[in-house]
Parts: C-alpha cells; structure tokens; sequence
C-alpha cells in the first residue's frame, strides 16, 4: 500500500523562543557536520536507512543531518523533517533546496506530539531518527511514544543522547559556571529537559522499554570537538548554545561579559598541543517497533 504524502508546514506557524537560535544553528552547520560525522553515519547506520527509505528526522533544527539522511535515502525515498521552530525549519528547507533535494518535507511539531501515528493507508516510517533533541523535551516518554506511534510495525527508532555530566565536561563545566554568575542555585542534572538529562544509566533503556519498543541497545559513542581554541568554541556557544544563552541574558551586559570571560578561563584545561579539544561522550540508543 502506498504510504499517504508527506505534508509540509503550514504557512503560518507561531514563533517559538528556539527560533532566536535557527540562524545560530544554520551558520554553525558546518562545525556540527564535522564534530558529529562519525555519531551521525553511526546512528544511521543503526537504523538502516539506504535507498528507498521513509525517513522521519524529529527535532531536525537546521537540517544538517537531513541532509544526510536525504543522500541515504535516494529519489526514491523520503524525508520528513520537523522541529518545534518554524525559523529553524525555513533555514533547513531552503539547505535541503540549494543541496538538490527538493522532495524532502519539513513539518512543525512538538516531538512529544508529533501528530503522525499510522492511518489506515498510510504505510509507515521505515526509521525514526533524533539526533541531540531527545533530551529537551521535558517529557521523554511521551516523545518515544510517538515517534512509535510513526513507526510502521518493525521500523526502527534511533536517537543520540549526551551520556553522564562525568563523560561531558565542558557541558558541565560551563553550565556550572554559567549559573553561579545567574545568582542561581545548580539544577539537578537529571532535571528533564536539560542537555545531560538523559544521560544516567540504564535510563534510556527503561524508558525506550516503557514506550513498548524491542531490540533495545544503548552504547557510548566519543563525540569530542576538535577547534583551534576554547574561543572559537564560546563563538559556538554564543551563536547556537541557547540553554546558555538563556541563563545569562538577564544580566546586564558587563555581567555577562564577565561570566563569558570567566566560562572561556574554565575551559582553557582542555588546551592541548593540537589545539582545544572538548570531551563529550553520546548515548546512541536504538530500538524496533514490534511487529
């Protein structure tokens, strides 16, 4: 049976506080391209995705990775990209437009209620993918459920997580320091809808479990970010980094300017002969929808 089209955004859709981020995101693509590569081809591999495949990218921001998705896949297959940001999606339709691919579909939608389970004629989603969006949503489970709900009985789901603040210093580190210059008490990093809030073990794998999905595996993947210094990774921070960003912008502008001089002296110990590299460490998580 044919699977229903692929429907594209609205043409008017509300702005949402990630948008402030999108040309962030977009102008960062490049570095993100570079710093995942190896994560990405990982997590696509994982999930099988070649010609022909029915694709859905949840939590796509700038679309770096669709585009990734969108080679794989071929004419003859398909890709629905979405994310909560109409400004981020705009960007990520016109790179998909310039790279060749105009087939590739953009939607808005809240990963945890995507509003794409199966219709009578409606085929299914080969995969389900989400790449570093899992973990803003501050309800995970409710995510997972659907994308399962996407899924065609034996599609697969994938999704990268950052692993424990122990293996993400410079994300702990920084977030640390960014708080303490807010005057605000450190969050639990556990709390749901932060960066590392996925990362405690055995979580993903209860969670995924929850959500009724089989043929779960979560293993480590190390992620680290080579740049020539701490500088050029606060410039990434500054640009696309909103968690950050948001803690900081109340503070008046000398405060702020203090708070990133004092996060770049923090990150200088990871200075190394060849330049800054930063270590981070990713959960890929993988799992099927029964038959």
């Amino acid at each position: 049976m044919m699977a229903a089209p692929l429907q594209a955004d609205p043409t008017a859709a509300p702005a949402h506080p990630w948008d402030a981020a999108a040309e962030g995101w977009d102008r960062q693509s490049p570095l993100l391209g570079a710093w995942l590569r190896e994560a990405t081809a990982a997590l696509l591999d994982a999930n099988a995705i070649g010609p022909g495949s029915r694709v859905l990218d949840v939590a796509a921001d700038a679309g770096e990775q669709t585009l990734d998705i969108a080679r794989r896949v071929g004419p003859a297959g398909q890709v629905l990209a979405t994310d909560i940001s109409p400004r981020i999606l705009e960007l990520a339709r016109a790179k998909l437009q310039r790279a060749g691919f105009p087939g590739a579909q953009t939607r808005v939608a809240d990963a945890e209620a995507l509003g794409l389970a199966l219709e009578p004629d409606d085929a299914g989603f080969d995969a389900v993918v989400c790449r570093l969006g899992l973990m803003f949503c501050t309800r995970p489970a409710a995510a997972l459920a659907a994308a399962r709900a996407a899924l065609k009985p034996g599609g697969r789901f994938g999704a990268l997580v950052f692993a424990a603040p122990p293996a993400n210093p410079c994300i702990a580190l920084m977030a640390a320091t960014a708080l303490r210059h807010a005057g605000r008490t450190a969050a639990s990093p556990n709390e749901p809808g932060t960066l590392l809030s996925l990362g405690q073990p055995g979580l993903m794998q209860s969670l995924l479990q929850t959500a009724g999905y089989a043929d779960i595996s979560v293993r480590t993947l190390a992620a680290p970010m080579r740049l020539p210094s701490a500088r050029h990774y606060i410039d990434f921070v500054q640009t696309a980094g909103l968690p950050i960003m948001a803690l900081l912008a109340p503070l008046p502008a000398p405060a702020q300017a203090a708070a990133w001089a004092d996060i770049e002296q923090q990150l200088l110990r990871f200075n190394s002969a060849g330049g800054w590299i930063g270590p981070n460490e990713l959960l890929l998580c993988a799992a099927t929808r029964p038959h």
